[in-house]
């Protein structure tokens, strides 16, 4: 685990407090099992921004969804397992679309977001002003600002997940703010 963290800004002769919370954090995120949660996204296509609040829920094995903004789409359940490819809503399909070749969707960005906390290489981590840790996850064998990074932020005393952001090539594609995060 040191090593996936090597990135994170080491004092000589120790280990930093950011780095010691992101060991923590990832240590209780690596054993979760479920999980549910309520976010805001937002989805930028670059020429469309979608905003998005849902519920979700996580059972050790797939990903409920249900949307509860905008009205319009309010009350619509998706479920998302490891294999699914497309997503239909109670019948109705929600034109969202794929926000990079590799399939990336805004409906699949907790999932990811939670996977990243539990599994991704990290490139850099610290405490920020407002008082929250960021993690900056990678690909390690990518160079900065190319192909997926993932941008986490957590509550320092309860490690809970913040906020969450997903960014293909430098841009922002999807931004997700958790208003709660609960590891069941």
């Amino acid at each position: 685990m040191i090593l996936l963290l090597s990135a994170c800004g080491r004092p000589p002769g120790g280990v930093g407090e950011a780095e010691e919370l992101a060991l923590a954090i990832r240590g209780e995120y690596a054993v979760l099992n479920t999980w549910t949660a309520q976010a805001e996204i937002t989805a930028d296509y670059g020429q469309r921004v979608y905003d998005y609040t849902v519920a979700a829920e996580f059972d050790g094995k797939q990903t409920r969804l249900t949307l509860t903004a905008p009205d319009t789409v309010t009350g619509l359940t998706a479920v998302l397992t490891e294999d699914s490819g497309a997503l239909e809503f109670d019948g109705l399909w929600v034109e969202t679309g794929p926000l990079d070749p590799e399939g990336l969707t805004p409906a699949a960005a907790l999932p990811a977001l939670v996977e990243t906390a539990r599994t991704g290489y990290i490139t850099a981590c610290r405490l920020e002003e407002d008082g929250l840790l960021r993690v900056d996850c990678a690909d390690p064998e990518s160079d900065p600002g190319t192909g997926l990074e993932t941008t986490l932020w957590f509550q320092p005393d309860s490690h809970q997940l913040i906020r969450g952001e997903l960014s293909r090539d430098g841009f922002r594609a999807i931004r997700c703010d958790f208003s709660v995060f609960a590891k069941t």
